[in-house]
């Protein structure tokens, strides 16, 4: 459902409308029992009687507590109130990387480190065995310390435990959002190496205009 101005749900106080998509409304709210400002991703009215839906709503929650880098927006938990479901994430300020695509060409000393960022956090989710599946300029922020922020794992897939362990390279789909092949074993220096090349590459087409 909509959230207006002043709407409570829980502890939470909605502020302003941030975002839309596809899997949900973003709201700006403040926390008003820790005194801090974060964003509640709602599911939409139409989908909370969606057995499918639901599923996949609560299985990003997870996904997203799974994960812990810097450069993806955080989770805090999940906040349920009179048939509105939302979850409650990490507000990142700053433009997003479509808006600042959409001002000119970005000079290689400033996108070098936002792939660079992008990569590593791309490293991590599939480190964790996570494949965002929607990687695009408007699911990345840039804040004004140029930390970079990767967001909206709403179409993510996890690679399936026996995928990872397998080790062979069919690249079945399981039902549920999972993948049914094995991840290829990582060398134990790569984290010392940096970002492998294949989340840089999936990170490179990011900084191109759409």
């Amino acid at each position: 459902m909509a959230l207006s101005l002043g709407t409570r749900l829980g502890v939470y106080e909605v502020s302003a409308k941030i975002g839309e998509g596809g899997m949900g409304e973003v709201y700006q709210a403040r926390d008003t029992k820790l005194d801090r400002d974060v964003a509640l991703k709602v599911l939409p009215e139409a989908f909370t009687s969606d057995p499918d839906r639901l599923a996949r709503f609560t299985r990003e929650a997870q996904i997203l507590a799974s994960l812990n880098h810097p450069n993806i927006a955080a989770i805090y938990g999940i906040e349920e109130a009179e048939g509105t479901r939302a979850l409650v994430l990490e507000l990142v300020e700053g433009p997003t990387l479509a808006d600042r695509i959409a001002k000119g060409p970005i000079p290689l000393d400033e996108a070098l480190p936002i792939a660079k960022q992008i990569a590593e956090a791309l490293e991590a989710a599939h480190e964790a065995g996570v494949i965002h599946r929607d990687l695009k300029p408007a699911n990345v922020k840039v804040k004004d310390d140029d930390t970079v922020k990767v967001l909206d794992f709403g179409l993510c897939s996890r690679l399936s435990p026996v995928w990872r362990a397998t080790h062979t390279h069919r690249v079945d789909r399981a039902p549920c959002g999972d993948w049914a092949h094995p991840a290829t074993p990582r060398a134990p220096d790569r984290a010392a190496r940096g970002p492998s090349r294949s989340s840089a590459a999936e990170a490179s087409p990011v900084l191109t205009p759409q």
